[in-house]
């Protein structure tokens, strides 16, 4: 004889299916959730002259589908609090006003950038901080001409100010409010990029410190100017926070000085620009690279902007891995130029157009 169901099991089994039809699906790939994404581009300008073309590139850039433009201006831009720091032909004050007015007549975040820690020099051109205040150089007096072998081995390859020194952060701070303000900006990029010498054995405050402790203050110093007290968000490039043997990356798209400790000294809401420009790293003994940077910072609660040069087949690769981070801390990908172009140029960039497609491709495929 057949045995009738209590209806109280029947209710219990259809609730169980339509529990399970509503639960959510294992994330995806490229992307693990459909979201807005950042497509980002940074610039570097350094006469008046290139800030006036990338102003007139906006719309270009805009339909590229770029939303954030980095403009890099370093020692570039005429400042009123420290005229002693410009280079020559700086930015003007009312051309950053017009590329602000063409940023947010298309819809795109403005963000200055200024090159802080290192960077300080290129090739024999050391820039106007460290001319004009010597005293804040971590290795005044010596690299003579801006060469020679610095203490991990390489080739000197830019100077950097003294993080520890007194003098330093009145100056380094009027600078990063001015930018703040002339920008009328919600962030400000610190760059912190490629950081070889500190921590150097003949500066009477930074010799025999640890170099993770050191790098950390100069991030923090910074951020409790932009974000503590001017409330502003802080961005910067995220390489010295690597650990270049553990990734593979090696030597200078990471840190093999002992920086990368500095990742658990630092806050957790500075945005982190995650450059790597090759199709394959020293260190992982695999024909094609692995990108394993973009979890370690999302993991780490930071958020996280990928960040690519002109090698197309590492850029298709770089965007493809960090989206498929199942995070939502990974925010699009950020494609960089290094030296100013001429007219017409910005949206014709090969890395660009290849970003785009694939932004706008993540950015509308189904969840």
């Amino acid at each position: 004889m057949r045995r009738r169901i209590p209806i109280v099991i029947l209710v219990l089994v259809a609730l169980g299916l339509i529990l399970a039809a509503c639960a959510p699906k294992p994330a995806e790939t490229v992307p693990a959730v459909k979201r807005p994404l950042v497509l980002g581009m940074h610039a570097l300008v350094e006469t008046d002259a290139d800030a006036r073309i990338l102003a007139g590139e906006v719309p270009s850039l805009a339909k590229r589908g770029v939303n954030l433009l980095i403009v890099e201006v370093d020692y570039w831009y005429d400042y009123a609090s420290h005229p002693e720091l410009h280079m020559e032909n700086p930015v003007k004050k009312e051309t950053v006003k017009a590329l602000l007015a063409a940023c947010r007549a298309k819809g795109i975040r403005l963000v200055p950038q200024f090159q802080s820690l290192g960077h300080q020099s290129w090739a024999e051109k050391t820039f106007p901080l460290l001319v004009k205040y010597p005293q804040l150089d971590e290795t005044p007096n010596k690299y003579a001409g801006n060469k020679g072998t610095d203490p991990w081995g390489t080739e000197f390859y830019c100077r950097s100010w003294c993080p520890l020194h007194p003098d330093l952060l009145p100056i380094v701070n009027d600078l990063y409010d001015e930018l703040l303000e002339v920008f009328e900006a919600d962030a400000l990029h610190i760059g912190m990029d490629e950081v070889f010498i500190i921590a150097d054995a003949d500066c009477p405050r930074c010799a025999g410190k640890s170099t993770a402790e050191l790098f950390a203050r100069a991030v923090n110093d910074a951020y409790d100017h932009i974000v503590r007290k001017r409330g502003k968000e802080m961005m910067m490039w995220a390489d010295r926070l690597i650990d270049g043997q553990a990734t593979g990356y090696g030597l200078w798209e990471a840190s093999m000085n002992g920086t990368d400790k500095a990742i658990d000294m630092i806050p957790r809401d500075i945005v982190m620009c995650d450059w790597h420009y090759e199709p394959k790293y020293p260190l992982q003994g695999t024909p094609k690279s692995t990108f394993p940077s973009p979890r370690i910072f999302a993991d780490k609660g930071f958020r996280v902007l990928p960040t690519s040069f002109r090698n197309i087949d590492a850029l298709n690769r770089f965007i493809d891995q960090s989206l498929a981070v199942p995070s939502d801390k990974v925010l699009g990908h950020v494609c960089t130029v290094w030296h100013p172009l001429g007219k017409g140029k910005y949206g014709k960039l090969r890395q660009l157009k290849a970003a785009s497609k694939k932004i706008k491709k993540a950015s509308t495929s189904p969840s």
